[in-house]
């Protein structure tokens, strides 16, 4: 758990410190206090969901098969894990389950 809440803060201070200009700098502070801060409360949550899709992607293996398992692990694990600055902002959207398009299904739409 600790070194799962080290590795969230490394990867925060290097996309939290990305600022646009004009942004003074207790605004920038307190959008970097609150990524901190929304990201200690949202990774349990995210983290609690992927080994459950982790679980139940092993039930899903033996009845239908290693795709199906692919896909609850991917859908599950997949997504945001980081409460970035720019999500507090309105500039990114959090994504709890993870986006399964692949480039063929993509090219498809």
């Amino acid at each position: 758990m600790a070194l799962g809440l080290g590795l969230l803060f490394i990867a925060q201070s290097s996309i939290g410190w990305a600022a646009p200009a004009g942004e003074s700098t207790p605004e920038q502070a307190t959008y970097g206090a609150g990524s901190v801060l929304g990201t200690l409360v949202y990774s349990p949550f995210k983290m609690s969901f992927c080994i459950l899709g982790a679980i139940a992607s092993g039930v899903t293996y033996p009845v239908a098969g290693a795709k199906t398992a692919e896909k609850v692990v991917g859908t599950s694990c997949r997504g945001t894990w980081v409460i970035s600055p720019n999500v507090l902002r309105g500039r990114e959207r959090v994504e709890f389950l993870g986006n399964l398009s692949t480039p063929e299904t993509a090219s498809k739409q």
